[in-house]
Order: C-alpha cells, then structure tokens, then sequence
C-alpha cells in the first residue's frame, strides 16, 4: 500500500487563489473558507469533504479506499 498523502493544495471556485491544507486523518472538512475572497467552500454533490471536491489530493480515507465520513 502506497503512502497517504496528508497536503492538499485546495483551489476557490470563486476566484481561483489556491492554498495547500494539512488534511486530518481522522475527521472530514466539510466547509472552507477561502482565505483570499472569503467564499466558504461545501463538498460537491456526491463528495465527502472539501479536499475530495476542490483539492489536488482526495481525504486519505478515500486514499485508501474506505468510505469517508
């Protein structure tokens, strides 16, 4: 099994700033707020958390293919 990778760089559908976030290993991010426009940031239809839907990196459950959240 490959290593879980804990930086996810996580980009604002509003005005594009991207930021890299540790992510947690034992809890989900549900919001977000954009440090740039201050647009808060909710998981896409059918996503677990804010990394998996605006990150370069999903949430390491998914990582490891295990259900989130």
């Amino acid at each position: 099994m490959s290593n879980i990778i804990l930086e996810s760089l996580i980009t604002c559908p509003e005005c594009s700033f991207a930021k890299e976030e540790t992510m947690s290993t034992d809890s989900c991010r549900f919001f977000y707020e954009c440090t740039s426009c201050k647009t808060v940031l909710k998981p896409k239809e059918g996503d677990c958390c804010v990394f998996c839907s605006y990150g370069s990196v999903p949430c390491p459950p998914i990582q490891k293919n295990k259900k989130c959240c």
